[in-house]
């Protein structure tokens, strides 16, 4: 198998020991479909595959530290004796110095106070999956029924906070709940209280025969969030964030735009990064796949009985794979203010054409456009004080201040009367304007820092 000169340092993998089998029925599920890619199989991975794996990827690792992912389907449908084994085989393979990370993606509906232990006692980071308050969290996830999931998922999230597991929260973004962006924000700070929260928006794209197994069609289902939705969505909560929350709740898509305008390599989010192709997806049976959104017959790499992981994950197919994520960019992104940022989003939502007739812009594009742009002026800021030495906390002071100060300077002004300042302008189209705003100097009386000490800003 021809490889790429370049072998990764580490390697990324979800694994699926339970294949697509979930016991819940979540009506924007993209991964249930994928049952029928393996008819007859039992979707449980056995021991010699698992054994397979672990040394596998232990052995393709030059790092120190190791994260092994699980997720589904429903990981915990294989029980906790799979996990314990896992972990034995950790500790039977482990070089020597390297340390394991075990992460777990779960739907929380079957954790109990055994499960909640051994995640404890072993160090696993679970995510588990809320939509927000009940009504907008049983809008989808559903059981087999068509019943919401709201008390078991919120039982399995107290059984984590009892037991004093580390998890964070992964939050679908979808037509529903997308309206609604407070209401969610505040839920998950209030009432679920993490501090740790990933939005992941649902496209679901429409295949010819109607279903979504393949990354295939221009049509998304009435259950995909549309593009303007996600932007005011993360507009509205970000606003919120900076404001009252930086530095307390940890937002991943935040997170990641902060390490782009510090101009860091990487962004820690595949789908903001400049390639992709790290991040590979194994199957129940071993099965390799270039990426968990794709996991169906033309990406699929091999298999880890038949080729060691290391090499599928640096073969010249999974190389030209990653690149072709900025090698296939229009040029309409590559001329976007906000490239830097974006740099095209991820592949499988790129599926429409520019006014040029290009090809694979981002079906998203229209929102990750106005969020990145409204979140200039205070990421600046915020770049500006970690760079100095402050925490990025330091950002909300900062707003207050310039926030008191134009209130002094323009007592009463509405938005749509002139701007006291004779430019003849409407105050919001002058010195109401944000992106005005965003090219003066921060107030001298807005720099007067509370407190000094190393950026809080976690990379």
């Amino acid at each position: 198998m021809k490889q790429h000169e370049h072998l990764p340092s580490r390697i990324h993998v979800l694994a699926k020991p339970t294949g697509a089998v979930c016991n819940l029925a979540c009506k924007y599920c993209f991964f249930l479909s994928k049952e029928t890619l393996y008819p007859g199989s039992d979707f449980r991975m056995s021991d010699e595959i698992l054994d397979r794996y672990v040394r596998q990827l232990i052995e393709a690792h030059s790092t120190p530290q190791v994260t092994i992912a699980w997720q589904g389907g429903e990981p915990t449908l294989m029980g906790i004796d799979f996990y314990r084994y896992a972990i034995e085989l950790q500790e039977k393979y482990r070089k020597p110095g390297m340390t394991f990370e075990n992460t777990m993606q779960t739907n929380g509906t079957l954790l109990n106070d055994e499960w909640c232990r051994f995640f404890r006692e072993n160090n696993f980071l679970i995510g588990i999956s809320i939509d927000g308050p009940r009504e907008l969290h049983d809008a989808y996830r559903v059981n087999r029924k068509g019943k919401g999931t709201f008390d078991m998922v919120m039982h399995g999230l107290r059984l984590l906070q009892k037991h004093g597991v580390e998890y964070n929260i992964l939050t679908t973004v979808n037509r529903v709940n997308a309206d609604h962006p407070l209401e969610v924000y505040r839920f998950l700070r209030d009432e679920a209280k993490t501090s740790w929260i990933q939005f992941i928006p649902i496209v679901e794209r429409v295949n010819r025969d109607g279903s979504t197994l393949c990354q295939e069609g221009d049509r998304v289902t009435d259950r995909s969030v549309r593009p303007e939705q996600l932007g005011k969505f993360l507009i509205t909560i970000f606003d919120e964030w900076v404001h009252n929350d930086v530095g307390k709740i940890f937002v991943q898509t935040f997170e990641a735009a902060a390490r782009s305008w510090m101009r860091l390599p990487s962004s820690g989010m595949c789908v903001f990064d400049e390639t992709c192709g790290t991040g590979l997806a194994m199957e129940h049976n071993g099965d390799i796949y270039s990426c968990d959104h794709f996991v169906e017959p033309k990406y699929l790499l091999g298999n880890i009985m038949e080729n060691e992981l290391a090499s599928l994950a640096a073969s010249e197919r999974q190389y030209s794979f990653g690149r072709d994520k900025k090698d296939s960019l229009p040029r309409k992104c590559l001329e976007c203010d906000v490239y830097f940022a974006c740099h095209g989003g991820c592949p499988k939502n790129r599926f429409l054409k520019t006014s040029d007739g290009e090809r694979k812009l981002n079906y998203l594009c229209d929102g990750w456009k106005a969020f990145f742009r409204h979140i200039d002026y205070p990421m600046q800021v915020m770049v500006a004080l970690m760079q100095r030495g402050y925490p990025a906390s330091e950002v909300m002071h900062i707003l207050s201040r310039e926030k008191v100060v134009r209130e002094k300077a323009f007592p009463k002004v509405g938005r749509n009367e002139p701007c006291p300042c004779g430019s003849g302008l409407k105050f919001k189209r002058c010195h109401g304007n944000k992106e005005y705003r965003s090219q003066e100097k921060i107030p001298k009386e807005a720099m007067t820092f509370r407190e000094a000490g190393p950026g809080t800003y976690r990379q």
